[in-house]
């Protein structure tokens, strides 16, 4: 047995505030086929805990027992030839294990394995952790909360997405980017650019607005990414895409008619499979009109009254 021990099973740790619970389950939908009404999700699907606001950490389950003995004795058969650390994780729905205990669990776990401990800078991070009626033990990733970084871009609208959606709709969008094409055909200022961008995605965007064009390719730009964005009206798109990401327009200087949001959507229909819209307002009615068909959704809210809706199509 080497270092690179073949997971049995995936666990992460989410958290989030009631008002994102909605948007948070949606994208669970969108990664792993289900969700879950507790912090942890558990699934054969490996995602890069980074990807998620709502995803804390990752646990790549290598050895698990009823007990922590049974992991214990498990340990002891690794293969190391690199320095390591023990990271005790809490299970948020249990009652919180207190520092010394869990300090204990560390030490009692890392005595059991072979090669050299570092606290400081070890090459390898396993946790353990007890979920699900079980003890597991295995190879422990933390998040990194690169859309944080996102929110000091160039240019900014008060009513943009905040990054913290705008990263969920893109995952909702792309939950595996291997071999999509995705577009943002009306993408304001890029922000559903610049996270889908970081993550990998193979995205363009355009939008109808000739002022903010070189305000979303500085935006790009400022985070060290390279994307493709056009003047272009979401009319004239022809070429094909798997999934078009659309936050419609609204607010005082921006609304716009029934009439529009259809001839937005009929567009979209025509060169995408798939849409994920965004909208505040209630427009069921005009997504079937338009030849789409809803297959999933979620909301978040925003201060006191605004509410998202985020509306999966095929």
């Amino acid at each position: 047995m080497d270092e690179r021990v073949e997971p049995i099973t995936y666990i992460y740790n989410y958290a989030w505030t009631e008002d994102e619970k909605s948007l948070l389950n949606l994208e669970m939908r969108s990664f792993f086929g289900v969700d879950s009404n507790t912090s942890i999700i558990e699934s054969p699907v490996r995602i890069d805990p980074s990807r998620s606001p709502f995803m804390k950490e990752r646990i790549d389950v290598i050895f698990e027992g009823k007990k922590l003995e049974d992991v214990i004795q498990q340990v002891g058969n690794l293969q190391l030839n690199s320095s390591f650390r023990v990271v005790f994780v809490q299970n948020l729905d249990h009652q919180k294990v207190g520092f010394n205990e869990r300090r204990k669990i560390e030490r009692d776990v890392g005595l059991a394995m072979p090669g050299e401990a570092d606290l400081d800078k070890p090459v390898l991070l396993f946790g353990v952790m007890n979920v699900n009626g079980r003890w597991v033990f295995g190879n422990y990733y933390k998040h990194e909360p690169v859309w944080l970084h996102h929110q000091k871009k160039p240019h900014s609208y008060s009513i943009s997405l905040s990054t913290r959606v705008a990263r969920t709709v893109a995952n909702i969008a792309v939950p595996n980017p291997s071999g999509i094409k995705a577009i943002d055909p009306c993408c304001g200022i890029g922000t559903v650019l610049v996270e889908a961008l970081s993550m990998g995605i193979d995205i363009v965007g355009s939008d109808i607005n000739p002022i903010i064009i070189d305000a979303i390719k500085e935006n790009i730009a400022h985070f060290g990414l390279v994307g493709d964005v056009s003047l272009k009206d979401i009319k004239s798109i022809n070429e094909n895409y798997d999934v078009a990401i659309i936050d419609l327009p609204y607010n005082l200087y921006s609304a716009i008619t029934p009439e529009q949001q259809l001839e937005i959507l009929q567009s979209a229909r025509k060169f995408s499979k798939r849409a994920v819209i965004v909208t505040i307002e209630p427009i069921d009615s005009i997504i079937e009109k338009a030849g789409f068909e809803i297959v999933d959704r979620g909301s978040v809210k925003k201060g006191l009254s605004l509410v998202r809706q985020v509306i999966v199509c095929h």
